[in-house]
């Protein structure tokens, strides 16, 4: 059983939770950029939270079912069709063979998450599925004609529905300052925090970079490069911040004024190009 891919969109990829514990060896974690859709997704399909999904970037993805499958999709809000014919998205989704899911431009949102009852089962690469795109690691990225194998499914449908991740164009996330905040002056910290940031176009799942006033340095000098994390706000020469993805180095030379934590940074893989990002201070 498979889903056939007739057109990918512009970037769709396998993602799972990704791949832990090997940053010793220079491998970053990737997985999946918003794991709460992915984890509804695959919650309406009976699947197991960490089981292997689509995530496809803005429209265009299409897949055609090569014999009956339940999906849903998650994650965005837009027009989703089956044969020509609009569905919701956050349901289950019931596939004929030969039936064609579109998903179309998001109106709110960037990524959507595609689950199939049964999951994923490409081939893993150091113990996941995810394809890192630092890296170039885990499967490649979809194309038309692309054979996307499904397991059989074990889990219970559900009924739920689930909503978009985000309502409007701007999101809140919070921040904990430092480890590297004294490397800016009290006036660059409090406008990290009360600025409207805009997500830049050139942002992708490496990291989301912000554009707006720059945040001036209390020191000068290079520091050297350190450990970093999903949700690590690096201030590059520029003085603009870029909140780190998935996809992240395991080590960086920018200061890091802040971090997001974990769980927040899901929000962050829905803002698109010209949306708000904006900082609430969260003390851990």
């Amino acid at each position: 059983m498979s889903l056939r891919v007739l057109e990918p969109g512009p970037l769709s990829l396998v993602q799972d939770l990704g791949r832990s514990g090997l940053s010793d060896l220079g491998v970053g974690p990737s997985g999946a950029f918003d794991r709460r859709a992915m984890r509804e997704a695959n919650s309406l399909v009976g699947n197991p939270h960490d089981a292997a999904v689509v995530e496809a970037l803005g429209g265009g993805l299409a897949v055609v079912a090569t014999a009956a499958h339940v999906v849903a999709v998650t994650g965005a809000a837009g027009p989703l069709a089956v044969d020509g014919t609009p569905v919701d998205s956050g349901r289950v989704l019931s596939l004929r063979r030969g039936q064609v899911l579109r998903l179309g431009a998001p109106a709110v949102g960037l990524r959507w998450t595609l689950a199939v009852a049964g999951g994923l089962t490409v081939p893993a690469v150091l113990g996941s599925r995810s394809t890192d795109t630092l890296a170039a690691l885990g499967p490649d990225p979809l194309t038309a004609g692309a054979e996307l194998t499904v397991g059989r499914p074990t889990g219970a449908v559900s009924l739920e529905a689930y909503p978009a991740a985000l309502a409007s164009g701007e999101v809140t996330v919070r921040v904990v300052l430092g480890p590297r905040d004294d490397w800016f002056t009290p006036d660059a910290v409090a406008t990290l925090l009360s600025a409207p940031w805009r997500v830049d176009p050139v942002s992708d799942r490496i990291g989301v970079r912000l554009d707006g006033p720059a945040l001036q340095r209390a020191r000068d000098g290079e520091l050297p490069s350190e450990p970093v994390i999903r949700g690590s706000v690096q201030v590059t020469t520029s003085g603009r911040p870029v909140v780190l993805g998935p996809d992240h180095p395991v080590t960086g030379g920018y200061p890091v004024i802040g971090v997001v934590p974990d769980a927040d940074t899901d929000l962050l893989a829905q803002a698109r190009p010209g949306d708000v990002v904006r900082f609430r201070r969260h003390r851990a």
